[in-house]
């Protein structure tokens, strides 16, 4: 399985500055006006700040539902 994800976290002012984590959206085909991130939680693609790379403090559902990779196994 092979998906992209991108970071984002919701802008000041959205949510209380305790509640401004950085959570895992799956990548889309165009551009939705809402986005949902992997725990169930969604913003307004206006309301986000689209991150490079993680960013504060890391929203721990959406950690646990990323997909882990499924490693090739080499055959001799």
């Amino acid at each position: 399985m092979n998906s992209a994800y991108y970071l984002g976290r919701p802008l000041p002012g959205v949510v209380g500055e305790t509640r401004r984590m950085c959570h895992v959206f799956p990548a889309q085909t165009g551009i939705p006006t809402r986005l949902v991130a992997l725990c169930g939680v969604s913003f307004n693609r206006e309301q986000l700040e689209l991150l490079e790379g993680p960013r504060g403090m890391p929203c721990e559902p959406c950690l646990r539902s990323v997909p882990r990779p499924q490693l090739e196994v080499q055959q001799t």
